[in-house]
């Protein structure tokens, strides 16, 4: 069996050593003329961490990585507790994104990406699939999986209509900087400010400082993008008691902060055709106020992975992987909601630990 995967991220790599760990040949498409990440620090949850140890990657991820827990104060510096979970409903694993990359084109075998090729429309039949690039090639397989994110072209071309939305008045700037001078960064600080912000800084395991700001129902942007940042890291402090949180974002290069607004992908009712499947953002982009995308993410490709395995026809395979991931992430959405509505801190709190409990104990 041979299978095409449109997108080389974190998703679509993970994605090709899941498939050829099960006996499958899988070969990445990215678009971009190398493998690269766009962003700064990702969270890797103990379900996503379980995915890399089934496929032998779990030691190595974890030398590139931080032990960090979610714990959450409010804009006065009070640390929320909420009462009746775990120390584990906590604890996350954060990971450079580019080095995890790195790592992950490395475990698929550099033979197996083709890069500079940009998927632009496919054809299926029942015995495959033919993908056509922008190049004007052409590459045929038994089936096609979509992990090229939130702007999909498989997904687009699978459910039309289908394209990501704007969540309207959320926004995310974040950065990775060596801690000024003057600044000692030894533990996680995440808060949960006024006016639907939400920030902080975590100690990534190269001595540098992961920090992130956002915010919902935000007001028209002014500014810079570290202007904007700042601006809103006021909103995490109403006491003074967490100078570096400005420190952080006032020592960063302009040009090393990123600004997004966010974008999501409407729930589908459809994730897979006879020969085609979506995975990770391109079938369910979400809100980064979980932090949870990637972990979710990458069990999708577990997942159909066995299941291809172990199904004799490939339809039947990704007709059975839709019935397992759709209800799975009507829940996710479901508990997203609930952490994004919540009305205090503590409810924040609260919702927040919920939800990643649910995560890790399915």
């Amino acid at each position: 069996m041979r299978a095409m995967i449109a997108g080389g991220g974190i998703v679509g790599l993970t994605s090709a050593i899941a498939l050829r760990a099960a006996g499958i040949d899988a070969v990445v498409h990215e678009q971009a003329p190398e493998i690269r990440a766009a962003g700064a620090g990702l969270g890797l949850w103990a379900n996503a961490l379980a995915v890399f140890d089934e496929l032998g990657l779990g030691e190595k991820l974890r030398a590139i990585g931080r032990p960090a827990e979610m714990y959450f104060r409010d804009p006065a510096g009070r640390l929320i507790d909420p009462p009746g979970f775990s120390p584990d409903d906590h604890r996350y694993l954060l990971v450079n994104r580019p080095k995890l990359n790195a790592l992950l084109a490395e475990a698929v075998g550099h033979d197996n990406i083709r890069l500079n090729s940009r998927l632009v429309g496919y054809e299926e039949t029942d015995a495959g699939v033919t993908a056509h690039f922008d190049d004007r090639t052409s590459a045929e397989a038994d089936l096609l999986i979509g992990a090229d994110g939130a702007y999909s072209v498989v997904r687009s071309l699978l459910v039309p209509g289908s394209d990501a939305i704007e969540h309207e008045g959320h926004h995310a700037w974040r950065s990775v900087v060596p801690p000024p001078p003057g600044v000692t960064i030894e533990a996680s600080v995440i808060v949960l400010g006024e006016k639907r912000t939400r920030g902080g800084y975590v100690p990534t395991a190269d001595g540098t400082v992961y920090w992130l700001v956002n915010q919902f129902d935000a007001d028209p942007l002014k500014g810079t993008p570290k202007q904007q940042a700042a601006d809103r890291a006021g909103f995490l402090d109403t006491t003074g008691w967490n100078p570096a949180m400005l420190a952080l974002i006032e020592s960063s290069p302009d040009d090393k902060i990123l600004h997004n607004q966010i974008m999501l992908v409407p729930p589908l009712t459809q994730w897979v055709s006879h020969r085609v499947a979506l995975v990770g953002d391109a079938a369910h982009a979400l809100s980064p106020h979980i932090t949870a995308g990637a972990s979710l993410g990458v069990q999708d490709p577990l997942v159909l992975a066995r299941l291809l395995a172990s199904t004799p026809e490939i339809p039947d395979a990704l007709a059975a992987y839709e019935r397992d991931r759709l209800p799975h992430y009507a829940q996710v959405n479901e508990l997203s909601s609930k952490v994004e509505n919540s009305a205090t801190p503590d409810e924040f709190a609260t919702n927040y630990v919920a939800f990643t409990r649910w995560m890790l104990h399915r």
